[in-house]
């Protein structure tokens, strides 16, 4: 498939996004920049290609989606406030859609995800994209990836029902986590700055995203 797109992939539908976007509330200019030229429709079956520039989440196999562009957006947005962000860990590779925007804004994303297969898929998108800053491992997210902590920022695609205590481990002083939590009652997106030794939690809005499961497929 084109990376630049052509019909409801082209330029103009992307921007079309970007203006839904900045009516939602998101004013980073880099983020919207990347999303802009970011090719979603690499990310999905080429049957849905069509749609994705629609702002909405899409299946991508496997029980797992591609997040809305918004919530990409969003996370994105929150996870850059404030402070530089040069070394980021993301549970939950999924598409590679979030990875790949990431990969636009800091220096190093580190990745992890549970299902083989989207990650293999991932693997190639970022090939053909010639994103050279990504590094992927097959892993239970539970656990973050202790090897290159700590990070500046560490981003969840995926809803735990408590914070897992690893992840703030891994996290520098200084850095932000952002991460949906909550179970079947509902979920909601937290923010986590790690001050020293402590943690300030601040909750947002309301989300829904696929569980973070433990163990490795």
């Amino acid at each position: 498939m084109d990376p630049r797109g052509i019909g409801m992939t082209s330029q103009r539908t992307r921007d079309r996004l970007v203006g839904r976007l900045l009516e939602r509330g998101i004013s980073n200019s880099d983020v919207l920049s990347v999303i802009r030229e970011m090719p979603r429709h690499l990310f999905v079956d080429e049957a849905l290609a069509s749609r994705a520039y629609e702002d909405t989440a899409l299946p991508i196999g496997h029980g797992q989606t591609i997040s809305q562009p918004y919530i990409v957006a969003k996370m994105t947005e929150i996870l850059l406030e404030g402070a530089a962000r040069g070394k980021v860990l993301e549970v939950g590779t999924g598409s590679g859609y979030q990875t790949a925007v990431l990969s636009q804004l800091v220096e190093r994303v580190f990745s992890v995800e549970r299902i083989a297969p989207l990650q293999n898929q991932a693997r190639e998108r970022f090939y053909q994209l010639k994103l050279n800053n990504i590094k992927l491992k097959h892993s239970d997210g539970n656990w973050g990836w202790e090897w290159y902590a700590p990070y500046d920022g560490i981003i969840v695609t995926c809803a735990p029902e408590q914070v897992p205590n690893e992840l703030l481990l891994q996290l520098a002083p200084g850095g932000r986590l952002v991460i949906p939590v909550g179970g079947s009652s509902g979920q909601s997106l937290r923010v986590i700055d790690r001050i020293e030794d402590r943690y300030e939690e601040v909750e947002l809005d309301a989300v829904s995203f696929v569980p973070l499961l433990s163990g490795q497929v």
